[in-house]
């Protein structure tokens, strides 16, 4: 097994930037561990900035993007054996492969090497512990097995309820076993950003965008086919959007909305990243305002001497 760089940092770190262009010196390639990104025809909504893979005309390969039509809806469990596949491409050609994204539970999923792979949802359980209240909620997710407690963390009610409907199953299927991964040998570097340059950099990039054929992109997927319900589901940008469409807010509130929406997305990530340290993931942090040669020597450096 060959060691994999991972560089995470929170949306509009410049995490992309500096992962092609480490690539590019290392002669490696490049994994997305982003839950969007994976959907075609969803560029500027999902912020893949195609153009930073390619640097004075060479063009860094990268795996996991533009894989899945418009309106799927892609799981996790899926992504870590897409992952794994991509590495073992990658691994094949002797090449460097670099892990690059800014969610956490993707990440975390690549690395960990262990899932509840094959745990159907439960619509109605689901749907009860929906009415439960935080408290009741928490109390509940307490009762959980151990083992489901230590692989999912309460951060998010979300969290809570997925843990709940894991553990009943286990407990209700004795048979089944967690699948297991190959250990991975990796090093972590994140891109911290202050957080006045990260505020001011997702405002100014959310105005370029929605200036920028955003709103366009949006419109497009709905006449192709993709639902409203479809657009909601992924989230942030493509939520904002549709209910713009639908005109049950105006531009400006949009703007507004979207804007906050996407600052406390950005919290949430490096909230995610200090947990993960925490728990044992050691990540070496760069200067999101340093010159782009002096972050990629950093890097680079982090990855050699691991």
């Amino acid at each position: 097994m060959s060691k994999l760089l991972t560089i995470l940092g929170p949306t509009a770190s410049g995490k992309t930037e500096l992962a092609c262009h480490v690539a590019l010196e290392l002669d490696a390639e490049i994994i997305s561990a982003d839950s969007r990104q994976v959907y075609r025809g969803m560029d500027i909504g999902t912020g893949k900035d195609i153009e930073e893979y390619t640097i004075n005309g060479k063009e860094v390969p990268y795996h996991l993007i533009d894989i899945k039509p418009a309106g799927y809806r892609y799981n996790i469990a899926e992504f870590q054996l897409d992952f794994r596949e991509a590495l073992q491409q990658i691994e094949a050609k002797s090449k460097v492969p670099i892990l690059c994204g800014g969610s956490g539970m993707y990440i975390e999923a690549a690395l960990e090497g262990s899932s509840f792979l094959g745990i159907p949802p439960n619509h109605e359980l689901e749907n009860e512990l929906k009415t439960l209240g935080q408290d009741e909620l928490h109390s509940t997710y307490l009762k959980c097995s151990e083992f489901v407690r230590s692989e999912l963390n309460p951060l998010t009610d979300a969290r809570k309820r997925r843990a709940i409907v894991i553990d009943h199953y286990i407990q209700s299927h004795p048979e089944w076993q967690p699948r297991t991964f190959e250990t991975i040998n990796y090093c972590i570097v994140g891109v911290d950003v202050d957080r006045e340059l990260r505020r001011d950099k997702i405002t100014k990039r959310l105005s370029h965008r929605l200036n920028h054929g955003m709103i366009e992109e949006a419109e497009r997927l709905l006449q192709e086919g993709v639902t409203h319900e479809q657009l909601q589901f992924y989230g942030l940008e493509y939520k904002w959007l549709s209910r713009y469409i639908l005109k049950e807010i105006t531009k400006k509130e949009l703007f507004e909305g979207l804007n906050t929406a996407i600052h406390q997305f950005s919290k949430r990530q490096m909230t995610w990243f200090r947990r993960m340290e925490k728990n044992g993931y050691q990540i070496h942090w760069v200067k999101a305002d340093l010159p782009i040669e002096e972050k990629v020597q950093q890097a680079i450096s982090v990855f050699k001497q691991f």
